[in-house]
């Protein structure tokens, strides 16, 4: 008996045509031919925001909205929007570390009404 559930590597040419075939990149040909690639990629950096902004800013900041290449930071106070601010730069480089970070042109901090 045949073990179907074998790695495809090890089947070499034999692999059956209804194997299970891997789909990575079809979310990416989707999003493009449905024309909102550039609103979600954005928006993966929005998600993302913890991972990019580090520990000490991401407790203190959110990121909130994305908008025309223009990533939104909503921040609790003037000072951290200060702060930030001067970090700019470097959490500019750390965004465009991310596939497709440079959808974002620029970080654009604001008050945030109602804390975060």
């Amino acid at each position: 008996m045949q073990n179907r559930w074998k790695n495809s590597a090890d089947q070499g040419s034999n692999r059956s045509p209804n194997a299970p075939k891997r789909i990575g990149g079809v979310l990416d040909r989707l999003v493009v031919s449905l024309g909102i690639a550039r609103r979600y990629y954005g928006w993966q950096i929005v998600a993302n925001w913890d991972k990019i902004a580090g520990e000490q800013a991401a407790r203190v900041s959110q990121a909130v909205k994305f908008e025309d290449g223009v990533l939104f930071v909503a921040v609790p106070s003037d000072s951290w929007r200060q702060e930030l601010a001067m970090q700019s730069d470097a959490i500019l480089a750390n965004i465009r570390r991310f596939p497709y970070g440079e959808i974002v042109t620029q970080v654009r901090f604001v008050r945030s009404e109602k804390g975060i």
